[in-house]
């Protein structure tokens, strides 16, 4: 007898090997799941999130969720104040919600938006360790505007993804929108929004437009990317990632 409980999760990624459960520990799901053991007896509560964050990246809020026992006494303010109070500063819980049974935070999410934070300047400024990515070179944010226009839509994106050791059946996704905001020689973001996210997608589609920006690639150059490999010629792949420390998980659409 058990109760679904919605969370929204929100955490600093540079003590953790990222949001999934891995052998050695030391991820931001085993974090959760130590809190909820504690609550419970030390019964574990396994707890599902929206899909993977890597290692160093953030989440503003990440979505989760967990099957509490109905026989627990605590209400949505206890359950958040009690998490809180097992976690390591690093993680926190924003937001704890009742669920319907058949809510999934996975496969009931219909698209996420992340941010990229970009600092554009000779020098990073210490507060921003481990927060944004240092780009000394001159940005032309014209170039890079452009360039993210031919993005996105709907493409095959399989050029845009890293190798998690399984290929990917499908590379289609849908970008909605990337907008950027900002200014050369100072702080610049980068929003996705998009229907679902491939392997390291936002890394690389972040990187191989600071190529671009930098005038080190062409507009073109991606557009070759976005196209299909011929039969039996291997694909084409970017190589140019974005550090995870610039990457923030900013919100899970349903």
């Amino acid at each position: 007898m058990t109760r679904r409980l919605r969370l929204t999760v929100a955490y600093d990624g540079r003590p953790f090997c990222g949001w999934q459960s891995q052998a050695g520990k030391g991820s931001v799901q085993d974090a959760l799941e130590a809190a909820f053991a504690t609550l419970n007896g030390g019964v574990r509560i396994p707890v599902h999130g929206s899909g993977r964050t890597d290692s160093g990246v953030h989440a503003l809020a990440q979505s989760a969720h967990a099957d509490v026992p109905r026989t627990s006494r605590l209400t949505l303010p206890g359950w958040l104040a009690a998490l809180n109070a097992h976690l390591p500063p690093e993680v926190r819980v924003t937001r704890c919600q009742w669920a319907a049974p058949e809510f999934h935070a996975r496969f009931a999410a219909r698209g996420k938006r992340y941010i990229y934070r970009i600092w554009n300047s000779p020098v990073l400024p210490p507060l921003e360790i481990g927060r944004a990515w240092l780009v000394p070179h001159p940005l032309d944010l014209t170039r890079l505007r452009a360039a993210a226009e031919l993005l996105t839509g709907t493409h095959d994106f399989g050029g845009f993804a890293a190798n998690r050791g399984v290929p990917c059946p499908d590379t289609v996704r849908t970008i909605h929108k990337i907008d950027l905001k900002g200014r050369p020689g100072g702080l610049i973001t980068l929003t996705f929004e998009g229907d679902g996210f491939l392997y390291k997608m936002v890394r690389l589609l972040t990187g191989s437009l600071v190529r671009v920006a930098i005038n080190r690639a062409e507009p073109e150059w991606l557009t070759g990317l976005l196209e299909p490999p011929q039969p039996g010629a291997p694909r084409v792949k970017t190589s140019f990632a974005a550090p995870a420390e610039g990457l923030y998980l900013a919100r899970v659409f349903y």
